[in-house]
């Protein structure tokens, strides 16, 4: 019987230093069976001709005008021929074992099961990375998942889960209206349409996330990524509290919102208030966020909002 095909979807923009990292750590996968799908989302900076230098080692390439990630990432769910999903950024690296264990656990769990591993965080060298959340390295329920991720901020960097085509199916699309946090709202949806999440305890199943990248979707700050990130959060604890409405999805969902506020305070205050009016209606205080330092300090004497108003003036 021959192995299950493994669709590893990657779209890129501008990612011409990175790109040809991310493509190699996709050929190198153990698996016997993968392909490597690259949907290139306008590049001006050389990045399609560098994926197309690997259409030689069967690195299948295609282009579009730019539309934003999740475009590039529904054009490559439409081209793929697996039966599992793999996403992989085109700044991002996963180890070489990766798809092998992950591909091997699932084939001993029920269908409709989800995978995710070990990620860890780098700027140059991905064996400096910092695998810090271990809070999410084991297996979930997927409304227990969520509730982690609104009580705590954790998160599965995309690349660490492995999805049966079954569920991507299922679940529909990536919201291409969405920016920030269109990862956020998508894997929610996949998480609660799965059977479970079944974390990947092998030590060569890694992803390895770049972060501090200028200019990367999720250091934007402003009012566009402001109201994507609003919007997400709409989505999402919508769609928790439906698969249940208990005390626990209603804290959580508050959680959310709350961390939106102390986030984004004071850019966007009408989405600020609006947020703060969801965290009441679910029968939360909005409380204080916790501040250390020079900020703490002040933030004693006068409040929060105005420690945090002071500070984007001197900011800006």
């Amino acid at each position: 019987m021959s192995p299950s095909l493994v669709s590893i979807v990657v779209p890129c923009f501008n990612a011409a230093p990175w790109i040809c990292a991310a493509l190699e750590s996709a050929l190198q996968q153990t698996w016997p069976a993968t392909e490597i799908i690259v949907v290139d989302d306008g590049s001006t900076d050389g990045s399609l001709a560098i994926a197309r230098s690997f259409e030689a080692r069967g690195v299948r390439v295609f282009s579009q005008p730019n539309a934003g990630a999740s475009s590039a990432r529904n054009r490559g769910l439409r081209e793929a021929r697996g039966d599992f999903i793999q996403y992989l950024d085109a700044d991002d690296l996963i180890s070489p074992g990766k798809v092998a264990a992950q591909m091997g656990l699932l084939g001993t769990c029920p269908p409709g099961r989800l995978s995710s591993c070990r990620w860890g965080r780098f700027s140059n060298e991905p064996a400096s990375a910092r695998f810090v959340d271990d809070v999410v390295f084991r297996d979930f329920s997927p409304v227990e998942f969520l509730v982690l991720a609104g009580m705590t901020g954790a998160m599965i960097h995309p690349s660490a889960w492995l999805v049966p085509r079954s569920v991507t199916d299922r679940v529909g699309p990536w919201d291409e209206s969405l920016s920030l946090n269109d990862d956020g709202e998508y894997f929610s949806r996949v998480a609660l349409a799965s059977t479970g999440i079944t974390f990947c305890p092998d030590i060569g199943a890694k992803s390895y996330y770049r972060s501090g990248i200028p200019g990367s979707l999720s250091g934007r700050k402003g009012t566009a990524a402001a109201r994507s990130l609003f919007r997400s959060l709409e989505l999402v604890t919508t769609r928790l509290l439906e698969a249940e409405d208990t005390e626990r999805t209603r804290r959580a969902s508050a959680s959310y919102w709350r961390r939106f506020v102390f986030d984004t305070y004071p850019a966007s205050p009408a989405l600020c208030e609006r947020a703060a009016s969801e965290v009441n209606r679910l029968g939360e205080p909005l409380g204080a966020p916790v501040l250390s330092g020079k900020m703490g300090i002040l933030a004693r004497f006068i409040g929060w909002k105005a420690a945090y108003r002071m500070r984007s003036w001197v900011g800006s």
